[in-house]
Order: structure tokens, then C-alpha cells, then sequence
């Protein structure tokens, strides 16, 4: 019984592996766009298949992070300036764009902006700390989806949007993990209704990866600002000493913590980012980084209120909880 338990499960990843090692022919022809270029995982990706010879597209938020990429590219790699909070901005690049893959569409649309607030409690974000988290990594990344599609649509091509292992369970993160959820389902939704056009989309959940964005102390300074601006009667139902431990916690174990399991090998994600770009079966989902596939995966398939019950372990109580 279990040696043909095994052996089926054997043969299934065994025709896995090889269907997805079939690669999409003529790659040097095919165009890629790329948001959020400036640095980390964009920027990487962007450099990475320049190399391979494909036709990159890559759209950075500043000119001096442009020009920075291009000096480390060929002469392929072409830059715009785009910001995903603006309409106007993502019209412009949907022409620029479009006056660059003529009949031939555009392959790939790899939408890797995205910001990280501070890590607080939802009650001590005000409007102006959450909505930007909105504006870029969901609002934004549906605009720029919806603007390109018909290009994309034309090359029968590939969607890859980038979400978050905290798209998949929100432990922490606030509004962050809110807005990767949100990816998460627009991606389900937008793939369901335009399989027939010969589009695929994929989802890239990286775990914990060293870049800008998972700076430990910068995300300390942003916790405690976000403190400093809450309504007085939220600092009192949690009290002084509760933000205290929080901080205490965070600049002790958490902040040892993220520089030992955030990974600096960012061609994790690019690499899953590229197989979605070039596989003749892409998946439809990648989880990059140990943390995601041992931790997060897992932990995502628990009971909810086991879950529950686990993170309030690791909680102190309010002054004012009952």
C-alpha cells in the first residue's frame, strides 16, 4: 500500500519537474516590464534577465535609480520614470510602453512595487499612514494591470504580480498584510477571467528577504512615531508600559531576530519571478524563502483559533484588556 503511495507521488513530481523545466522558445524577442526597479527584488530581476538576453522594460520610481540600473545593464534595458499612486503617470507608461512592443505585445507585466509601513496595532495607524499602503501595493498594482492588459493580451503573455507570505497569513503587518491580501485575490479573480485570452498569472510570496523595506531599525522608528501620533484614548486602553514591552521585545529579540532570518539572497524570489517569466507551466503560486515554505505554509493550514491562541501567547495585555 505505501510503496504505491509513494511510488504515484514519486511520478507526480517527477512529470512536475519536467514540465516545468519546458521553456518558452524565442526569449531575446519577447518585452518585460518591470515596476519598482530602484532596488531589491525589481531591480535584481531587471538585471537578471537582461542577461538572459530578453527585452527588459524596467520603471523606477526616480531617475537617479534609472540611471544607477542602467549603468549596470546592456543596452537592451530601457528605463521610465513611473509612479503606481498616479493615474496620469501610468497612462504615460502604458504609451511608452506600447510605442516599444508594436504587434508583438507586451510578454511579461511584473508588478513589484511596493511599500511597508510601520508594523503597529490597526488603532495607532492614522489615515495617512494606511492609505499609501493601499494606493501602491493594491490600488496601484490593479491600475497598472488594467493599463497594460491589452498589451499583454496581444502577446498572450504573463502577469506576475508580487504579494507577500503575509498575503497568505496575516499575523502581523496591519493594513500590509490587508493589502496583500488583497493582491492575492485580485490575482485569483483576474486570472479565472482572462484564462481563455492565453494569459497566465502568477503570485510571487516571498518570506523574509534583506532589503530596504525589512530595515529593522527603520521599522522601530516608524512603530514608535506611529505611537506618538494615536489618539490619547488609544494610548490609555493599551498603556504606556504595553508600547514599552512591544518596543522592548522588538529591539531585543526581534531585531536579532530579523537580521538572522531575513535572507540576503534575494535571487530566491527573482529566480521563481523569472520561471513564471519563462516556463512553458508556470505555477500558479511560488513561496520563496525557508521561512515561508516551513513556517508560514504550514502555520496557514492550522485551525484559525489554535493560531489565535498561539500569537496572543506572545502578546502582553493592555491596561485596559478584560
Amino acid at each position: 500500500m505505501w510503496f504505491y503511495l509513494v511510488t504515484l507521488v514519486g511520478l507526480y513530481h517527477l512529470l512536475r519537474w519536467y514540465r516545468e523545466r519546458q521553456v518558452v522558445s524565442h526569449l531575446q524577442d519577447k518585452y518585460v516590464f518591470i515596476t519598482g526597479c530602484d532596488s531589491g527584488f525589481g531591480n535584481l530581476l531587471a538585471r537578471q534577465l537582461d542577461r538572459r538576453g530578453m527585452r527588459v522594460l524596467a520603471a523606477c520610481l526616480t531617475e537617479k535609480g534609472a540611471e544607477e540600473l542602467r549603468r549596470k545593464t546592456s543596452d537592451r534595458l530601457e528605463t521610465v520614470i513611473l509612479d503606481v499612486t498616479k493615474t496620469e503617470s501610468i497612462v504615460a507608461a502604458t504609451q511608452w510602453v506600447k510605442e516599444r512592443v508594436g504587434d508583438k505585445g507586451l510578454w511579461g507585466l511584473v508588478n513589484n512595487a511596493g511599500v511597508l509601513h510601520p508594523f503597529a496595532y490597526l488603532e495607532w495607524y492614522r489615515p495617512e499612514d494606511y492609505m499609501p499602503i493601499f494606493q501602491v501595493n493594491l490600488i496601484g498594482l490593479a491600475q497598472v494591470t488594467l493599463s497594460m492588459l491589452f498589451l499583454v493580451k496581444k502577446a498572450r503573455g504573463r502577469i506576475i504580480n508580487v504579494s507577500s507570505i503575509l498575503g497568505r497569513v496575516a499575523l502581523y503587518g496591519g493594513f500590509y498584510s490587508c493589502s496583500k491580501y488583497g493582491v492575492e485575490a485580485f490575482s485569483d479573480v483576474l486570472r479565472r477571467e482572462i484564462r481563455d485570452f492565453g494569459v497566465k498569472v502568477s503570485i510571487i510570496e516571498p518570506g523574509s528577504f534583506k532589503t530596504v523595506m525589512t530595515d529593522a531599525e527603520l521599522s522601530i522608528e516608524r512603530t514608535k512615531k506611529a505611537w506618538e501620533a494615536a489618539p490619547e484614548h488609544i494610548k490609555e486602553s493599551y498603556g504606556q508600559q504595553f508600547f514599552d514591552d512591544c518596543k522592548l521585545f522588538f529591539e531585543t529579540r526581534s531585531l536579532n531576530k530579523l537580521a538572522l532570518t531575513c535572507s540576503t539572497d534575494l535571487s530566491l524570489v527573482t529566480d521563481c519571478m523569472e520561471h513564471a517569466l519563462t516556463s512553458m507551466h508556470p505555477r500558479t503560486r511560488y513561496s520563496a524563502g525557508w521561512d515561508a515554505r516551513l513556517f508560514f505554509i504550514p502555520l496557514s493550514y492550522l485551525p484559525t483559533s489554535l493560531v489565535d491562541y498561539l500569537l496572543a501567547l506572545s502578546r502582553g495585555k493592555p491596561a485596559q484588556a478584560v
